[in-house]
């Protein structure tokens, strides 16, 4: 396009996903230094990327609340907040997310532009007027940099994320954390195929705390119980730190970016690690990491898989192709980093 004047992404979840949107973001920015833009995301994911200095406006999609009225019939809420990004006349959106959803979102734009997937799923491409065929087989960054490629905007891969600042002066102040060497352990995920047994993080926990590091653990609150024998260690051993549902995002962001280390399964933390380009050792089992996994950074991956396995996480048996990573193999990738 020749100058926009107002942009919109389109990408409101998850949390990892969100992270590794921003070089839409930044992309858009160099190619367009004056203008607006404003990024449509969950509120709740909000902190990921407010405080990104390429961000005019992070524009709040209020998931839950919405939802709570449409369960009890009440539709005009939705109707009138869908007409609130109409009246913000845009005249770019990029659906970089590609489902039903999101396609709603840029079809109430009313925006003359509305760029999107050809291929996108729940019919999202209806929502758009460019529809682009990207291919599926690259890295979702990749892949969603062609949408603003297509436009004819150059692609500048540029991951840095940005935490509030008073999310900063948190962490800065945490008598915990203050001054302390210590690397990151987020042992959960939503999908038990993705989920590393748990007496392996304490084991792991343990060689980080003989190394002389304390060890933070992170996660939502509606996780603690994955991980309950890990924090049952924590309460007896000041070197273990328990975050888990005690961080908002953008405090999780400020205590990743302090971090020596973060040791994590396929979630929204490996993803915040890259943004702040921390060492990294990522686990993984039955996801394809070329497309999905912490972008170029398929060194600090361990995934044991074979051409007979079947690449599904939603499929709990193979919960199988993550015991295959080992307790000693990721203590010497441990001292690697270190080093």
């Amino acid at each position: 396009m020749d100058n926009p004047d107002r942009i919109l992404i389109i990408r409101p979840s998850a949390l990892g996903d969100v992270c590794r949107t921003v070089p839409v973001l930044v992309s858009l920015r160099r190619a367009y230094p004056s203008a607006t833009i404003d990024w449509l995301v969950q509120d709740s994911f909000m902190d990921a990327v407010r405080s990104h200095p390429d961000l005019t406006e992070a524009i709040a999609f209020p998931r839950r609340a919405l939802g709570r009225h449409a369960a009890r019939g009440r539709l005009f809420p939705s109707l009138r907040w869908l007409g609130g990004l109409r009246r913000r006349r845009y005249d770019l959106a990029i659906d970089c997310q590609g489902l039903a959803r999101s396609g709603l979102f840029a079809w109430a734009t009313r925006a003359p532009c509305r760029v999107g997937y050809s291929d996108a799923r729940e019919l999202a491409w209806l929502g758009v007027n460019r529809r682009h065929r990207v291919t599926s087989a690259g890295h979702a960054v990749d892949r969603m940099l062609s949408l603003v490629e297509c436009i004819g905007v150059e692609p500048v891969v540029d991951l840095r994320l940005y935490p509030p600042p008073e999310d900063r002066e948190r962490v800065a102040a945490d008598r915990e954390l203050a001054g302390a060497r210590y690397a990151v352990i987020a042992p959960t995920s939503r999908w038990p195929a993705k989920r590393w047994p748990i007496d392996r993080f304490i084991e792991i926990a343990r060689a980080l705390e003989s190394r002389g590091l304390s060890v933070v653990v992170v996660g939502s609150s509606g996780e603690r119980e994955q991980c309950r024998a890990l924090l049952t260690a924590a309460e007896t051993n000041d070197a273990f730190i328990d975050r888990v549902g005690r961080t908002s995002v953008g405090t999780l962001m400020a205590i990743i970016e302090g971090a020596q280390l973060v040791i994590a399964n396929d979630s929204a933390a490996l993803h915040m690690a890259v943004g702040f380009d921390r060492p990294l050792i990522a686990f993984y089992g039955p996801t394809r990491v070329g497309r999905v996994g912490p972008y170029s950074r398929q060194a600090d991956v361990i995934q044991h898989v074979t051409p007979d396995d079947r690449i599904d996480h939603k499929d709990a048996a193979n919960v199988a192709l993550m015991e295959r990573i080992t307790t000693g193999e990721v203590i010497e990738r441990i001292d690697e980093r270190l080093r």
